[in-house]
């Protein structure tokens, strides 16, 4: 379920049941209050295990297409055996009635067994290590027929024009639907509706059936979060909130539904979700995606959800008998607050792959939270049971969209791909444009004016050729196209070198490599409210230099695609070395060298030497980080200040956990409750605050504890929580200002040069901003938000008395330090996203310690 903005949250009506019950055509369709990441452990900060990290970190992405080695040599179905997992009481789904997952293998195994309908594959692991399981259900094909149908994906996305023209593809291609259960752990009855779904499926005689699976694939991915559901929880093993995760793709499971996307392409898939009540059925309110093809999304999202209505609504559930109220559908109900602007949502995500129906469902009567522990099991058990018919009938009523409009939804996604392969202009939606939609007006209209193509720069002009290969392959594994120029060429009045990487927008996909690389739009003045964040460009936070062209052609670049960024890892062959700390992979390097006892200082442009003794070790981090390790004269005993493995205490989100395990550094995660049950402060070197640590609810012996800490050792601070650590604590003289609480996106910055700053991205993200004044003596500015207005893309206003809008951060410290201390007002390691501002944490966790 998504969490909108307090402003949205109405009056609800409480049903004898103790259901919610919400008016139809509300103003919002949530009433839950709002959630930030970290937000529900006011007490307690983040504490993943550390091994959930290593999991994410290293868990390779399974290869779903149908040309694949394994798959080439057969058809379907690809029966397999499933091991079973050891069975556990604790289950959170036990208590429902609804399916525990150590029972999921063994129903695989029994639905394989029913006929030749069902294949099982392990699409990839999660977090906590259990299988993700995706299955097909489609009628028998030989190996020939399954290439036949891989041929005819390929060709509707790499030449469309032709697939448009194709009669194969018109005759015999499978429509492939795709549903997404649970991908939120603690909204579970999508699962067993998938499963119950496939049984009929599996089984059924029926002409209707049988024409369904001879022109259709259908995938489920069963439980997309196995961790949140066994638990309980909304997020993964490593309190990832799986939905927030497209785009940045950090952890497996939304890798593994990536794959999915770029192998089986679905044209139609739905995301199971709750609750809401009555069931919510997307398309969306403003403000819609600017980069992906509205006019053909909208079309066959609004038609699909006026049948999940009927199907849902018909199923007779009523507010008088069930507490169910009739079905939502936001674009036709809703004014503002349920939007699908950002990609990081599964089915906003799909569209850029294809899918021009992709819905989240909400499905209407809470179990979880606070409803899972005070309701009675039976009361639990009976909304659950009425969830998993919700479920049902959107499902059912998806299969029936897809199968009576098979030819304009295939035809819609090769337009799709059309439009973007001849860099077509996009469709406004209008009631001319959509027919059949009503009450679209201007407030709906977005577009944008795509780049002929992106460059990001080799040699002099790249920031970080380490940054640019991370960036490079993201945009790969992404399935969007790069070339690299085979010699130096100009374009748009610019030179280049040899080996810079061209991201040409005449491909399938442009929507997707622009949605990732663009610097993004400011919307405040779009709607009054966001529902999630509102900027992510790469092009901006991922540290690379990337350049959009606007205007002209290629055909003077001489290029070839690559499958692979080219390595950058280096070792110069002598003397001592030098390793910038401009990378996540390059602070993991040092930190690695650290904790092998290599002798390091750091330099005060923030960079580091290695003694030439250690060669042998950097030469093995080259390969592993892909950084360069450059020639530097002897440090002579005396140059740069000597640096120690940190081990740091971090009360912090799950997010940046994350993101300091990524960068190598020893985490101790702690808490106001961890210090209160006594924590020995010599086994760490640093403190770095941003969640779930209050000064004022500490006993005095833990009080005092902490306080002697900082004054010896220090903190690193973040947010409005950090700056309040500081202040307690009185380490630095510094006034924060807290902004609107609800602005995030990418703003411009302005670097001071020092150490932690040095060649740091002009660009930040915010969320919540934070900003300081009133800076006392030996306090350092270290970045500033650029003046005037230094929001470049997302949604930032002023609250109600005019106070904490841009302007009023236009020119004020954002990032400051002294000896003991470092807070920054932005979000340096938000959602383990914006990685190229990642080292400015690293740098300063190493110089406070």
């Amino acid at each position: 379920m998504r969490l909108p903005r307090p402003v949205l949250i109405a009056t609800v009506l409480t049903a004898a049941t103790g259901s919610l019950l919400l008016a139809p055509r509300s103003a919002t369709a949530d009433r839950e209050p709002p959630v930030r990441e970290g937000a529900d452990q006011p007490q307690g900060a983040a504490k993943a295990p550390a091994n959930a990290a290593r999991n994410a970190l290293t868990s390779p992405v399974t290869d779903l297409s149908d040309s694949g080695l394994d798959s080439a040599r057969r058809g379907y179905p690809r029966e397999q055996v499933l091991s079973p997992d050891p069975e556990n009481p604790a289950d959170k789904s036990i208590k429902l009635g609804l399916t525990p997952y150590h029972a999921i293998a063994p129903k695989l195994n029994a639905l394989q067994r029913l006929g030749d309908r069902v294949s099982v594959e392990v699409a990839g692991r999660s977090a906590g290590g259990h299988r993700l399981y995706l299955v097909t259900v489609t009628a028998p094909e030989s190996a020939r027929q399954s290439l036949d149908q891989e041929r005819m994906r390929e060709l509707i996305e790499n030449a469309p024009r032709a697939a448009a023209k194709d009669p194969a593809v018109k005759a015999s291609y499978k429509t492939p639907v795709f549903f997404d259960n649970n991908i939120h752990g603690n909204e579970w009855e999508g699962t067993d509706a998938a499963l119950g779904l496939i049984e009929r499926l599996a089984s059924a005689k029926d002409a209707r059936t049988s024409d369904l699976l001879a022109h259709s694939r259908l995938y489920f991915n069963i439980t997309a979060n196995p961790d949140g559901r066994i638990a309980g929880t909304r997020a993964n093993a490593n309190g990832f909130d799986l939905n927030r995760d497209f785009i940045t793709a950090s952890q497996p499971e939304a890798r593994a539904i990536r794959q999915i996307a770029i192998d089986k392409q679905p044209a139609v898939m739905l995301d199971l979700h709750g609750y809401v009540n009555g069931t919510l059925i997307e398309p969306t309110t403003p403000p819609h995606g600017e980069n992906y093809e509205y006019d053909l999304f909208l079309k066959n999202t609004y038609a699909n959800a006026l049948g999940m209505e009927a199907a849902v609504n018909g199923l007779g559930h009523t507010p008088a008998k069930d507490g169910v109220e009739p079905v939502q559908i936001p674009f036709r109900d809703q004014r503002e607050g349920w939007d699908d602007w950002p990609p990081i949502f599964t089915p906003q995500y799909q569209a850029f792959h294809g899918a021009v129906a992709a819905h989240t469902v909400e499905i209407p009567l809470a179990v979880n939270n606070s409803a899972y522990d005070t309701l009675p099991v039976a009361e639990l058990r009976r909304r659950a049971a009425i969830n998993v018919d919700v479920a049902g009938a959107a499902m059912r009523a998806t299969l029936a969209y897809a199968q009576n409009h098979r030819a304009s939804i295939i035809a819609d996604q090769i337009e799709v791909f059309r439009r973007g392969a001849t860099g077509a202009a996009q469709v406004p939606v209008s009631a001319e444009t959509v027919p059949g939609v009503p009450g679209i007006g201007p407030e709906n209209v977005y577009t944008t004016d795509f780049p002929r193509a992106y460059v990001i720069p080799a040699g002099g002009a790249q920031r970080s050729a380490t940054a640019a290969a991370r960036l490079v392959d993201h945009l790969l594994a992404n399935d969007v196209r790069v070339t690299r120029a085979t010699r130096d060429f100009r374009l748009a009045g610019r030179s280049y070198a040899k080996g810079s990487y061209v991201v040409d927008l005449h491909q399938p996909k442009r929507g997707l490599a622009n949605v990732m690389l663009a610097d993004g739009r400011d919307i405040s003045d779009k709607v009054s409210v966001m529902y999630d964040i509102s900027g992510w460009s790469l092009g901006r936070l991922w540290g690379a230099t990337v350049v959009p062209v606007r205007s002209g052609g290629l055909s003077a670049v001489a290029a070839r695609r690559v499958e692979a960024a080219a390595q950058v890892g280096y070792v110069a062959p002598r003397g001592d070395l030098r390793l910038r700390l401009d990378t996540p992979q390059e602070i993991a390097a040092l930190n690695s060298l650290l904790q092998q006892g290599v002798s390091v200082r750091q330099l005060a442009d923030g960079g580091v030497v290695v003694p030439g003794s250690a060669r042998a070790r950097a030469a093995d981090l080259a390969r592993t980080y892909d950084v360069a390790f450059d020639a530097t004269k002897p440090t002579g005993g005396g140059r740069g200040s000597p640096l120690h493995r940190v081990r740091v205490a971090a009360a912090v989100t799950p997010g940046e956990l994350f993101a300091l395990r990524e960068m190598n550094f020893d985490v101790v995660p702690v808490s106001t409750a961890v210090l209160n049950t006594g924590f020995d402060w010599s086994t760490v070197q640093v403190l770095f605050v941003s969640s779930g640590l209050d000064h004022a609810r500490l006993t005095a012996e833990a009080r005092a504890a902490l306080d002697t800490f900082l004054h010896a050792h220090g903190l690193v601070g973040r947010g409005a929580v950090g700056a309040a650590l500081n202040s307690a604590a009185g380490l630095l003289a510094v006034r924060p200002v807290e902004g609107n609480g609800d602005a995030n996106g990418v703003v411009r910055v302005v670097n001071s040069g020092g150490p932690l700053t040095a060649d740091a991205p002009d660009h930040g993200f915010v969320y919540a901003p934070v900003w300081f004044t009133d800076l006392g003596p030996g306090v350092r500015v270290e970045q500033a938000y650029a003046p005037g207005n230094p929001l470049v893309s997302g949604h930032w206003r002023p609250l109600a008395d005019g106070t904490g809008g841009p302007t009023a951060a236009g020119g004020r410290a954002a990032v400051v330090s002294g000896p003991h201390a470092v807070l920054f007002g932005t979000e340096p390691l938000f959602r383990d996203h914006p990685k190229g501002e990642f080292p400015q944490v690293g740098r300063a966790l190493l110089t406070v310690s």
